[in-house]
């Protein structure tokens, strides 16, 4: 499902920059994906028959006459699972939008498409009612300057104040409430994004179980509320898949207990060498002498900026010179300002540092083209209400035009008929 919602977003992008044919390509992707999920959830959705008209909205932009029969069927299933996820005459609709009106442009876009469609196919009586319909929904959703103007006034931008008004039926002040409402959701979401953002942070630095899950926050918050100590708890949760009685029995077993402490103290000793290593490491690629760098960082602390300038102090510092000359092996130091060897001595069963690095290796390995997946992901919008907000001026001139050629239509069978 969300692979189909990601294609379909990326496809909408390109529809907008008028990539009609590439647009084609990534909806036929996007209806395989949505083919591959369940027809049970599907039904109560209307992503299906989004994709549906947008498939021939390209066909009408690319005048391609030769998608006319597959228009005319693409159209028909996406009223139909239109009609069944938002309820007859949009009623399911309009008891989750508090009577609003969001869908207007969507069955503006589909008349149009119906129209023309029966229109090539010949059946211009058809054609004529289902673009009369839509040029009936075309005028509703003209906005007056007057309104415009109004709903700008309050501090609005021009584009979404067209949207509010437009999803609001042209009423001024449903259309500022709706706009509050919008901002207000807009700030809820960014704090749950950034409490999310934190709380994967968190679990990131508790690391990964046995089985690379993530260590529960949740049960993390609960545990804590009995006293104990966040991080304990956080190691005896991950030793123990996030199974919260087990964690406590550790958490209560003073020998168990104690080897989580040791365990804790050591993973510390263990990151506090990594930082000093990457320090001395990025200090020697500056072209520094090793052993002079790890001298600085003995007496210089942990501020890299203070070592740099005790380095570039020093009398016959030359790092370019002395790039040549360091040696590639890692020297590290300990809290105690000892250099010592490599780290990876220290081997702990578990070791939830390396944990999420080993995963993402794993996901490479299966196949998983991430930079494709963020791609795609970076056009979902999370906007409910971008799939309807259609700007409808080509429909408008689109509708004009084929009313026009029926006249013309209707013009020869008069004509014919009085000869």
């Amino acid at each position: 499902m969300m692979m189909g919602l990601m294609l379909h977003a990326n496809a909408k992008s390109l529809i907008k920059r008028h990539m009609y044919k590439d647009a084609l390509e990534v909806l036929t992707m996007g209806e395989e994906a949505f083919s591959l999920c369940d027809p049970k959830v599907l039904e109560f959705v209307d992503n299906g028959p989004l994709l549906q008209i947008d498939m021939v909205w390209c066909y009408f932009m690319l005048r391609d006459i030769s998608w006319l029969s597959e228009a005319g069927i693409r159209l028909r299933k996406a009223r139909e699972g239109i009609e069944r996820a938002h309820g007859k005459d949009s009623s399911r609709v309009r008891l989750l939008q508090a009577g609003r009106h969001p869908e207007l442009a969507l069955h503006l876009r589909m008349e149009l498409l119906e129209g023309v469609a029966a229109y090539h196919s010949g059946q211009f009586d058809k054609a004529r009612n289902a673009l009369t319909s839509a040029q009936a929904k075309f005028f509703q959703l003209q906005v007056p300057d007057e309104s415009l103007s109004l709903v700008m006034s309050m501090g609005f931008k021009e584009q979404d104040a067209k949207r509010a008004l437009r999803i609001c039926s042209q009423d001024v002040g449903s259309a500022i409430d709706f706009l509050v409402e919008e901002k207000a959701k807009r700030v809820k979401e960014r704090e749950d994004n950034e409490q999310r953002r934190k709380e994967i942070m968190e679990q990131k630095r508790y690391g990964l179980t046995p089985l690379k899950k993530a260590v529960d926050i949740e049960k993390i918050k609960e545990l804590v509320s009995i006293g104990f100590e966040k991080e304990l708890v956080a190691e005896a949760l991950r030793r123990n898949e996030n199974d919260s009685q087990k964690a406590l029995d550790d958490l209560t077993n003073p020998e168990s207990n104690s080897a989580i402490q040791l365990y804790i103290e050591s993973r510390k000793r263990k990151r506090c060498r990594q930082a000093a290593d990457a320090k001395i490491e990025q200090l020697v690629a500056m072209g520094f002498e090793r052993p002079r760098v790890i001298e600085a960082c003995r007496a210089g602390g942990d501020d890299i900026h203070q070592i740099m300038l005790q380095l570039l102090g020093e009398p016959g510092s030359n790092p370019t010179a002395a790039a040549n000359n360091n040696a590639s092996t890692s020297i590290s130091m300990p809290n105690n300002g000892e250099p010592s060897s490599s780290i990876n001595n220290e081997n702990v069963e578990g070791d939830p540092d390396s944990s999420f690095e080993e995963t993402s290796a794993t996901e490479d390995v299966n196949g998983r083209d991430v930079e494709m997946e963020d791609e795609l992901a970076n056009d979902l919008t999370g906007d409910v209400f971008a799939d309807y907000d259609i700007e409808v001026t080509k429909e408008g001139e689109a509708i004009s035009e084929y009313l026009s050629l029926l006249d013309s239509v209707a013009g020869i069978a008069i004509e014919k008929a009085r000869n």
